[in-house]
C-alpha cells in the first residue's frame, strides 16, 4: 500500500514539475476543440402529425385501386422531388433563377432531412431537421417549422388538384375508347344484317348462331325423350288396367247412352272449339284430340253392338278417359320430337351444304359478342370514374387534417454544446496531464533516493534537501499566481462560452 502511495506521489510530482506544459497543452486542446464545436451549426427539429383519410363514400368496386392503394401512393409522393422543389422555392432555400445543380442540392438536402414515419394506417409523423450554416439560429428554427408548413400546403393542393385532373383525364380517355368500340360495334351489326339479308334461306331464324340453335334443340330433344319414355310407360300401365277391367257390370240394367258416347260428344265439341280459335289440324293439341276421338268412336261402337246385358262400368269409363289423355300426351311429345329432329336435320344439312356461310356467321356473331362486352364494360367504368370525380370535387374524397401543427423549436436538437464544451475542457486538462506524465517517463529522473538505489543497485548514503531562498520563494509564489491565473482564465472562458450558448438559445425562444 505504501509503495502504491509512493508511486502516486512520484507521478503527481512529475506532473507538477511540468505544470506549465500541462497548462499550455490544455489551452491548445480547448481552443481547438471549442473552435471546432463553434463551427458546427445548430440543428433545429420541427415535428407535425398529419391525418390522411380516404373518404369511403363509394362502394369498393367503384373505388379505383381502393383506399389502401391511395394511402401507399401518399406515402411515396409526400417527399417526392417535385414537392421538395416547390418547398425549397416557397421557403427561400432556392432563390429565383437558381441553376439545376443548386436545385438538385436543395432537393437532396430536404429529402435527407425530412422524415415521414407512419404511426398507423393513415397517420403520419413528419420531422424536418434544418442546420444551414449560413443562417442564424433564429432563421434555422423558423425554417424548420416553415418547411413543414410549406410541405403540408403543397401536398394538400397537389392531392386536390391531382384528383380532379385524374378524373377529367380518365373520363376523356374512356370517352375516346367508348367511341371507338361503338363505331366497331355498329360496323359489325351492319355486316351481320347484310350477311343475313344475303343468306336469308341459309341462315335460320332465331337467336344465336346455327351451332347454338342445334345445341339448344338437342338439349330440348333430350328432355322430350325422357318425358316421352315416362308418358309411354304411363300409357302402357293404363292399357293394362283397362284390359283387366270389364266394360259393363253384368245383371244391372243400364239407362241412357254409354259413357263412351258421352265422352265422344264432349271431345267433338272441344275439337270444334279449337278450330273456332284458329288452330289447324297440324297443331299438337288438335292431333292429340283427334286421336282421342277415334279411340272413343271405337268404344262407342262396341257399346252399341254389345246389347243391353248390363250397366256401363264407371271404373272402365274412368280408365278409358285416363288412357285417352295419356295417348294424347304421347302423341304431342312424339310430334314435338319429330319437329325438333326435323329442325336439327335442316340446320345440319345447311351447314354441310354451305360450311363457309355457317362459319362466317358464327365468326360475325362472336365478334359482335366480344365488342358488346367491351362496350358495356367501358360504360360501367366511365360511370365509376364520373362518380369518383364528383366525390373528390364535392365531398373531398381525400381528407387531409393536421393533428399536431408543426412545432416551433426553441432549443437546438443537436449538437449538445454544453456537454461538448465540458468534454473538451476535461479532454484539455486530461491531455495536458497525460503529456506531462508521458514526458516524465521519457526523460527519466529520480525523485527519491529509494528509486535511485533501485535503479543503480548501489546504496545511497543520503540526499541533499533543496534550500529555497526568500527571493526564490517570492519568485515561485509569483509563478504560482500566474499558473492559477492561466487555469482560471481557461475555466472562465469555458463558463463564458456556456453563458453565451444559453443566451443564444434564449434569443431563439
Amino acid at each position: 500500500m505504501n509503495s502504491l502511495y509512493d508511486e502516486f506521489r512520484v507521478a503527481l510530482h512529475s506532473v507538477w514539475t511540468r505544470r506549465w506544459l500541462v497548462l499550455a497543452v490544455a489551452w491548445g486542446i480547448c481552443i481547438l476543440g471549442w473552435l471546432a464545436i463553434a463551427s458546427i451549426p445548430n440543428r433545429y427539429d420541427s415535428r407535425a402529425r398529419l391525418l390522411v383519410d380516404v373518404n369511403e363514400i363509394l362502394p369498393d368496386e367503384a373505388q379505383m385501386g381502393g383506399g389502401r392503394a391511395q394511402i401507399d401512393q401518399i406515402r411515396e409522393t409526400l417527399t417526392s422531388a417535385r414537392n421538395m422543389e416547390k418547398v425549397a422555392a416557397t421557403t427561400g432555400l432556392l432563390p429565383a433563377g437558381a441553376s439545376e445543380r443548386d436545385t438538385a442540392n436543395a432537393v437532396a438536402m430536404l429529402q435527407k432531412n425530412i422524415k415521414v414515419v407512419p404511426q398507423q394506417d393513415n397517420i403520419f409523423e413528419i420531422t424536418s431537421s434544418i442546420a444551414v450554416g449560413s443562417l442564424s439560429d433564429a432563421d434555422n428554427a423558423k425554417l424548420a417549422s416553415g418547411v413543414l408548413d410549406s410541405l403540408i400546403t403543397v401536398f394538400r393542393d397537389d392531392q386536390l388538384r391531382g384528383g380532379r385532373m385524374n378524373a377529367r383525364e380518365g373520363l376523356k380517355f374512356l370517352d375516346a375508347q367508348i367511341a371507338d368500340r361503338e363505331k366497331a360495334l355498329r360496323e359489325v351489326e351492319a355486316r351481320r344484317a347484310a350477311f343475313e339479308a344475303q343468306n336469308i334461306e341459309l341462315v335460320p331464324g332465331g337467336a344465336g348462331s346455327p351451332a347454338q340453335r342445334v345445341e339448344a334443340a338437342r338439349a330440348e330433344l333430350g328432355q322430350i325423350d325422357s318425358q316421352l319414355v315416362a308418358a309411354q310407360a304411363q300409357l302402357a300401365a293404363a292399357n293394362g288396367q283397362l284390359a283387366s277391367t270389364p266394360a259393363t257390370i253384368p245383371g244391372v240394367g243400364g239407362v241412357g247412352g254409354g259413357v263412351a258416347r258421352q265422352q265422344l260428344a264432349g271431345a267433338q265439341n272441344e275439337l270444334s272449339a279449337m278450330r273456332s280459335r284458329g288452330l289447324t289440324d297440324a297443331h299438337p293439341d288438335v292431333i292429340a284430340l283427334k286421336s282421342q276421338i277415334a279411340s272413343l268412336k271405337a268404344q262407342a261402337d262396341r257399346e252399341g253392338s254389345g246389347g243391353g246385358g248390363g250397366m256401363q262400368n264407371p271404373a272402365y269409363a274412368s280408365l278409358a278417359a285416363m288412357r285417352a289423355e295419356r295417348q294424347a300426351t304421347v302423341s304431342a311429345l312424339t310430334a314435338r320430337k319429330g319437329q325438333l329432329m326435323g329442325d336439327i336435320s335442316r340446320i345440319t344439312a345447311q351447314q354441310i351444304q354451305n360450311p363457309g356461310i355457317a362459319a362466317e356467321y358464327d365468326r360475325i356473331n362472336g365478334e359482335y359478342t366480344a365488342f358488346k362486352a367491351q362496350y358495356d364494360k367501358l360504360l360501367a367504368q366511365r360511370e365509376q370514374v364520373r362518380m369518383r370525380g364528383e366525390v373528390q370535387t364535392e365531398t373531398d374524397a381525400i381528407r387531409i387534417e393536421l393533428l399536431d401543427p408543426p412545432s416551433k423549436p426553441t432549443a437546438p436538437a443537436a449538437p449538445n454544446r454544453p456537454l461538448f464544451l465540458t468534454l473538451v475542457l476535461l479532454a484539455g486538462i486530461g491531455g495536458g496531464v497525460g503529456v506531462a506524465f508521458g514526458l516524465s517517463q521519457v526523460r527519466t529522473s529520480y525523485s527519491t533516493a529509494a528509486r535511485l538505489e533501485r535503479a543503480s543497485g548501489l546504496p545511497v548514503i543520503g540526499s541533499i534537501t533543496e534550500v529555497v531562498t526568500p527571493e526564490r520563494q517570492l519568485d515561485r509564489r509569483k509563478k504560482l499566481v500566474w499558473l492559477a491565473g492561466g487555469g482560471g482564465a481557461l475555466v472562465g472562458l469555458y463558463a463564458l462560452l456556456l453563458v453565451a450558448e444559453f443566451i443564444q438559445r434564449g434569443m431563439v425562444a
